[in-house]
């Protein structure tokens, strides 16, 4: 059973978490679906030197990475 506190803390982290991811890119999936991914500043800052150091767009960068394979997850890093 929740209680007033965790719901008031829950809507303030979401709200909290929402101020803090203002920057959006959009690009094409691998399957040609449109997506809007958004980002935080300090990723959207990573993504864009990512971006400029390959001279390509973020959206170019975020579609080639929807075809990097997921490395298996080995014995030693279970997932949390």
């Amino acid at each position: 059973m929740q209680n007033e506190n965790d719901e008031a803390t829950f809507l303030r982290d979401l709200v909290k978490a929402s101020r803090q991811k203002i920057h959006q890119v959009k690009w094409v999936d691998r399957d040609g679906t449109d997506r809007v991914t958004r980002l935080s500043v300090p990723e959207q800052a990573r993504l864009n030197a990512i971006a400029h150091d390959r001279k390509i767009s973020m959206a170019e960068v975020m579609r080639q990475a929807a075809h990097v394979p997921v490395a298996p997850r080995s014995a030693a890093n279970p997932p949390v």
